[in-house]
C-alpha cells in the first residue's frame, strides 16, 4: 500500500468501516479525527506526536492516536491493514463482468436527507471508483425519519449540484430524487420540480403491509406517472437481523407496467436488502424491464456495493442491454428525458 499521510489514514479507516456496515459512530470518530489533523497541520501533528501527546488533539483517542502514530511512522497502520484484509463478499467472473460495464449509480444519499456525507464527498468517491456519472437522489419530505427534502431544499441542492457539476468534471453529478409513492400513489413530490430533474427514482417506504390488490394499484400509478425512472426496491424487504418481510403485489401486473412505460426496475445492492428477491428480478427480465444496478449508498464506503448488484444481475441471466446503467451519459440523459414528456 502507498504510503498515507494520518488524515488519509484516518479517512480510509472510516470509508473502510463504511463498507462493512459499522455503527455509524466508529465511522464518525475516525472522520472527526481525520479532520482535527488536517486541521493542524503536519508540523503541529508532528510536535505532539513526538511529544507523546496526540491525544490532546480534539477528536483524537487512543485508537485514532495510534493509527497516526503508526502513519508518521511510516508504517501502514494495523487497523487499517486488518480493514482492508478483510474478506469482500466475492463476485463471479461474470459479474466482475458486468461490474466493469457501470457507468455509474443511480440511487445514492448524502447528508442533505439521511446520508452521512457531503454531495461532493460522494462525488468525489464515485469518480474515484470510475463512475461517469453519480445521481444525487436524496429522499422526499414525507419521509421525515431520513429529513426528506420539501421543494425549497431540493432547489437549494440543485444550485450545489450546478457549482460542483462545474468543478468535478468530468464526473457529472445527476440530480435526483427517492420520491415516496404515496398511499393513493401520487409521487411526494411538486409535479413542476420533478421534472426538473434527472433521475427519479419512486419507492414505497410506509403502509408497505398494504393488501396485495391496493399496493398493486399504488404501485402502477407511480410507475405510469411520466416522471418515474427507476422502481426503487420494489419488495421493501430487509434480510438481516430481525428482518422485514417482502410487500405483496401482482408481479405480473406491476412488471407489464414497468415494461410498457419504459420504467427500470431497481436491483438494489444493499446487503440488508438484495432486493428484488431472485425470482422477482427473474420475472421483471422475463416481462422485458431495463433494470438499473443501484448501491442506495449513505456512505462513501457504500458506493463499491454496486458489485453485489452485479452478482444479482448475473445470478438473474439480466441482458446487458437492458441495464440503463451501463449506458454513457448522453444515452441515459435521453432516456430520463424520455420519461418526463
Amino acid at each position: 500500500m502507498t504510503e498515507l499521510s494520518p488524515e488519509e489514514a484516518l479517512a480510509r479507516i472510516a470509508y473502510l468501516l463504511e463498507r462493512g456496515r459499522a455503527e455509524s459512530y466508529k465511522v464518525r470518530a475516525f472522520r472527526r479525527a481525520s479532520a482535527a489533523v488536517a486541521q493542524l497541520g503536519p508540523k503541529r501533528v508532528g510536535e505532539l506526536h513526538n511529544s507523546g501527546r496526540l491525544a490532546d488533539i480534539p477528536g483524537v483517542g487512543e485508537t485514532t492516536a495510534k493509527v497516526i502514530s503508526e502513519a508518521l511512522s511510516g508504517q501502514t497502520p494495523a487497523y487499517l491493514s486488518e480493514l482492508e484484509n478483510r474478506s469482500v463478499p466475492e463476485t463471479s467472473a461474470e459479474a466482475q463482468r458486468i461490474r466493469s460495464l457501470l457507468r455509474g449509480d443511480c440511487h445514492s444519499h448524502s447528508d442533505w436527507s439521511d446520508g452521512g456525507s457531503p454531495v461532493e464527498v460522494m462525488a468525489r468517491a464515485a469518480a474515484a471508483l470510475g463512475h461517469d456519472y453519480l445521481a444525487m437522489t436524496d429522499h422526499s419530505p414525507r419521509l421525515t425519519v431520513a429529513h426528506g427534502l420539501d421543494a425549497a431544499r431540493l432547489g437549494r441542492q440543485l444550485d450545489l449540484v450546478e457549482e460542483l457539476n462545474a468543478r468535478l468534471a468530468p464526473l457529472r453529478i445527476l440530480t435526483g430524487i427517492e420520491v415516496d409513492i404515496l398511499e393513493d400513489g401520487s409521487l411526494d413530490q411538486d409535479e413542476s420540480l420533478l421534472g426538473r430533474l434527472d433521475v427519479v427514482v419512486a419507492s414505497v417506504h410506509s403502509k408497505l403491509r398494504m393488501e396485495a390488490p391496493a399496493m398493486t394499484r399504488r404501485m402502477i400509478k407511480a410507475i405510469e406517472n411520466p416522471h418515474t425512472d427507476i422502481l426503487g426496491h420494489c419488495t421493501g424487504r430487509i434480510i438481516v437481523g430481525r428482518g422485514r418481510k417482502p410487500s405483496t403485489f401482482d408481479v405480473e401486473k406491476v412488471f407489464a407496467a414497468c415494461a410498457r412505460t419504459g420504467t427500470a426496475v431497481e436491483i438494489n445492492s444493499r446487503p440488508e436488502r438484495r432486493d428484488p428477491p431472485p425470482e422477482l428480478l427473474q420475472a421483471a427480465v422475463g416481462a422485458g424491464c431495463y433494470v438499473s444496478i443501484d448501491t442506495d449508498a449513505h456512505a462513501p464506503g457504500q458506493l463499491e456495493w454496486i458489485g453485489l448488484g452485479a452478482e444479482q444481475a448475473a445470478e438473474s441471466s439480466v441482458p446487458d442491454e437492458r441495464i440503463i446503467n451501463t449506458w454513457d451519459l448522453d444515452r441515459f440523459l435521453d432516456w430520463t428525458a424520455g420519461h418526463a414528456l
